[in-house]
This record gives structure tokens, sequence and C-alpha cells, in this order.
């Protein structure tokens, strides 16, 4: 593999985490599972939506990662939370603290959503949609 080539996809996936090696999982879990409950506050997400976001835990495992903070999450799960991390960061580069914090949950336009809130289409749409509301975001403030 060192002589194929890979897609211009804006990082290097040469240095992309194992994240089917469970060492891996459990060193980033706890970052993750800290940042995904931030940003599930900051959105004032309610627990129904928190626990689809990740793929749809069961209420008694995501209340014990709610509660203790500590847990090793899945490659699905981490994957998720990194799409969720990148999404809230490039909203909080493009729009003020309050309109960062409710763009997920106001009725949008764009095609993409059809005028619901882009939490729905998160939510219905999984990985493949967090993915494109993160490349939206990111064209919106000149990224790739």
């Amino acid at each position: 593999m060192t002589n194929a080539i890979l897609p211009d996809l804006g990082l290097d996936l040469r240095k992309a985490p194992d994240l089917t090696d469970p060492p891996t999982r459990r060193r980033l879990s706890p970052a993750a599972v800290e940042a995904f409950f931030k940003i599930a506050e900051n959105w004032e997400l309610r627990n129904e939506d928190a626990m689809a976001l990740l793929g749809g835990l069961s209420n008694g495992r995501y209340y014990q990662l709610k509660r203790t903070r500590k847990g090793v999450l899945t490659q699905d799960e981490l994957t998720r939370v990194s799409f969720l991390i990148g999404i809230f960061k490039a909203l909080n580069i493009l729009f003020s603290r309050k309109l960062a914090s409710h763009w997920v949950s106001r009725p949008n336009r764009n095609p993409m959503f059809g005028g619901a809130p882009p939490l729905d289409a998160l939510i219905r749409g999984g990985v493949p949609y967090m993915l494109g509301v993160r490349r939206l975001l990111d064209s919106r403030r000149g990224g790739r």
C-alpha cells in the first residue's frame, strides 16, 4: 500500500487511528465520551436524540455513559463522535455561539434538509449524513 494512490480528503489517512484495535478505542474513548456529552448539552439534545446520534444506544448503556462518563466506545460510535465534533467545530467557526448552539435544531431550507432541522437528517441518515453535513459546513468556511 505504500505506492497506492489515496484520495485527497484533506487528511492523511495513513495517520488515522485503527479503530478496530481495542487499546486504541480505550485510549480515544474517554475524550470522545466527554466531548459528545458537552456537545449534547450545548445543542440541548433530548436523551432520545443523543442516543440516536450514537447509533441507537440502549437506555442502560447510554445512561451509564452519561452518568459515569466512562466506557469504551465501538468503532462506529467513535466515528460518529468524530463527525459530530467536526460539525460542532465548524458551526462555532461559522456562526455566533448562540446560532451555533441552535443550528442543528432549527428548520433549514438547504435541499439537504428539506426544511427540517439538520438534527433530523443526522439521526435519520446516520454516518453518511454526518459526513455530508460536515462537508457542507467545511465548504462554507472555505475548507475542503
